[in-house]
């Protein structure tokens, strides 16, 4: 028994074991009798045992009998509701999560029938959930393979269901326990990571995807989408159902309201992509820059999810495949392959080459628009090249010379020539500027 015992005027408040429910202990007529407080909260627990006082004191033992019943029912007076229908309630329940896509909505559902799955009986009361059941389902969904994310994901599904169910239960939400999620380093001893692409990597994709012996569904709108995943690093969904009016070809910028985070970023074109652009721009028919991709991209299922991105992605994918790169690859404990090469590739590689190139992080930020791990994890891959230099100018073994050191050791070569060409003379004004 716990340790934590207030004694009132009449009997005490306790804990049975740390972090449960209290519990209040009285005597009536020489009989010892305890009943929940149905709260883990110690001045909560409190107010109801100093409520019952009063009712402890009358003179009947009859009395005593009905008021003590009559309290047991102010200590839980929460409405009933079966987990058969539990869903229902929570669904026109006005704090129900309101998720932006049907597919989320649908995960919702799909989670919570899970969880009723596994409890196995329809008809248990919302209220007799307790945190060892929610901990029971934890541990069986480790076991099915899913990643870190899937697993978290369902868990706060339920946490936010449970959280609105509240009217129907005395305790606290079964599945608020943080040790019902997995942590992140569970997943560190895997190898595999989405990839960025190389630059010869990129250059190999564009080249592919002009080259007429390789097809695939609307090339020359997948082109598009690659040049403007390629050089504005935003997301599939946000390249492909770009429209001309967010695209203004005389000051050669974007605008995208992105999907995901509903933020607008404006991005200027890179002379590639204006190229590119300019061609759309002859077979422009349609409001948007790619309009049979997004056409077939807005397709939607008879329950109103989007299915249309699928078959894009899979076309997107097939032209990575052209390269002989896997785009997923088995991991031990998971049933599903993690995906290692894909569209959202190009968005790391855009990280990194900024990174590259010295682009301020805020201003990568700006262009992507995102302050997430994307930018924080492939900003400092700044590239193998570009870490040997760095070694190299601190730890240097004395061979390596710096770009000064090279530039003044070129200038002094050309000096000792007595009839300096004109090529030469070009190229000393070049390494004096």
């Amino acid at each position: 028994m716990s340790s934590k015992v207030v004694k009132l005027e009449i009997g005490t408040v306790y804990q049975k074991t740390q972090n449960g429910n209290y519990y209040f202990r009285y005597q009536i007529k020489g009989q010892r009798k305890a009943i929940s407080l149905k709260t883990k909260n110690r001045q909560k627990a409190l107010n109801k045992a100093q409520a019952l006082i009063p009712i402890l004191k009358a003179s009947s033992t009859e009395v005593i009998s009905a008021h003590v019943q009559h309290a047991k029912g102010f200590v839980s007076k929460k409405k009933s509701l079966e987990l058969q229908n539990a869903w229902e309630v929570y669904s026109e329940h006005p704090g129900r999560a309101t998720p932006a896509t049907v597919k989320e909505q649908t995960a919702y559902r799909t989670d919570f029938n899970e969880f009723v799955n596994f409890v196995g009986d329809e008809k248990l009361q919302i209220n007799e959930l307790t945190p060892e059941i929610a901990d029971k389902f934890a541990c069986s969904l480790r076991k099915l393979g899913i990643s870190v994310h899937t697993h978290n994901r369902k868990i706060k599904h339920l946490a936010r269901i449970f959280k609105v169910l509240k009217d129907y239960r005395d305790d606290d939400n079964p599945f608020s326990a943080l040790s019902l999620r997995r942590k992140v380093r569970e997943e560190q001893t895997h190898s595999v990571r989405r990839l960025s692409f190389t630059r010869e990597q990129e250059a190999q994709l564009l080249a592919t995807l002009e080259d007429d012996s390789k097809k695939v569904k609307n090339k020359p709108e997948i082109r598009v989408i690659y040049h403007l995943g390629l050089f504005s690093g935003q997301r599939l969904k946000d390249c492909a159902l770009l429209r001309w009016d967010k695209v203004d070809m005389k000051r050669k910028r974007i605008w995208i309201k992105q999907f995901k985070t509903g933020k607008e970023v404006s991005i200027p074109m890179a002379s590639q992509l204006f190229e590119v652009l300019k061609e759309a721009k002859e077979w422009k028919n349609d409001d948007y820059v790619c309009p049979n991709v997004a056409k077939q991209y807005k397709r939607f299922d008879k329950n109103g999810r989007n299915v249309g991105g699928k078959l894009i992605n899979h076309d997107v994918l097939r032209v990575i495949k052209w390269l002989g790169l896997e785009t997923s690859v088995a991991v031990p404990g998971r049933k599903r392959k993690m995906t290692v090469y894909g569209f959202h590739s190009l968005r790391h590689s855009f990280a990194s080459h900024c990174a590259e190139a010295g682009v301020p992080k805020a201003v990568v930020i700006s262009i992507l628009g995102t302050n997430s791990e994307i930018v924080d994890k492939h900003y400092t891959h700044i590239g193998d090249e570009a870490q040997e230099k760095a070694i190299n100018s601190l730890f240097g073994d004395g061979n390596t010379i710096s770009d000064c050191e090279r530039i003044e050791k070129a200038l002094a070569i050309i000096d000792t020539w007595k009839e300096k060409p004109k090529q030469a003379v070009e190229i000393e004004k070049a390494l004096r500027t």
